[in-house]
């Protein structure tokens, strides 16, 4: 089941073109094999290639990027903020809003303090593929900006580090969905994640 609640509004500060360059990739797990249809073609066209590239930032933590990766991450609020739905909202649309277009969402959840999801990012071209510090810049710019709009605070909203960590097995994969799903669960904020407000995922088949 895919249970989506996304806001029709656009925004060029979630254009941000940073991509970096790849000659050839390969994917970890093989998440996009599950999908049926004309998004199966995804995996067909993208898999099974070779050498994939290495990209490593650093801040306060490293950050690994390896092409044609799925990625499971987390990113906080500053020093806790609690938003409204409201402004869960405005980053779950902000979330989804490049879905199918730079990367892949297979399971989402804004939680009212922190955000978990299960991403890959998809090829911009035939030789650029989308980095994941653009994807999370977009993310955490455009709904930083829109959330005073929605809530009252004035200041930061994100927390500048995020922590993100490339899955390398299905194994990994299966237990970060299910981890990722059951967050609100265990937070005590619904029976079961379908019920969430914030909470997506892929349909398998």
């Amino acid at each position: 089941m895919i249970h989506r609640k996304l806001s029709q509004e656009s925004n060029q500060e979630l254009g941000g073109q940073d991509a970096y360059p790849t000659k050839n990739h390969q994917f970890l797990v093989e998440p996009i094999s599950r999908l049926g249809g004309q998004d199966a073609h995804l995996a067909n066209n993208y898999q099974s290639l070779v050498e994939p590239k290495l990209k490593i930032n650093y801040r306060n933590l490293p950050h690994w990027e390896l092409e044609g990766s799925v990625y499971f991450i987390t990113f906080n609020t500053w020093e806790k903020l609690e938003l409204t739905p409201a402004a869960q909202q405005v980053v779950f649309n902000a979330c989804n809003f490049f879905d199918k277009k730079r990367y892949q969402v297979f399971c989402l959840v804004v939680m009212p303090d922190h955000v978990h999801m299960l991403i890959q990012p998809l090829p911009k071209s035939e030789d650029k593929f989308w980095s994941l510090s653009s994807i999370m810049h977009s993310m955490k710019s455009y709904s930083s900006k829109q959330i005073p709009k929605v809530m009252k605070h004035i200041g930061t909203v994100w927390q500048d580090e995020r922590h993100d960590r490339i899955v390398r097995d299905e194994r990994e994969f299966d237990g970060f969905w299910e981890y990722i799903r059951q967050n609100p669960v265990k937070a005590g904020l619904c029976l079961t994640p379908e019920e969430y407000p914030f909470f997506c995922q892929i349909s398998e088949g």
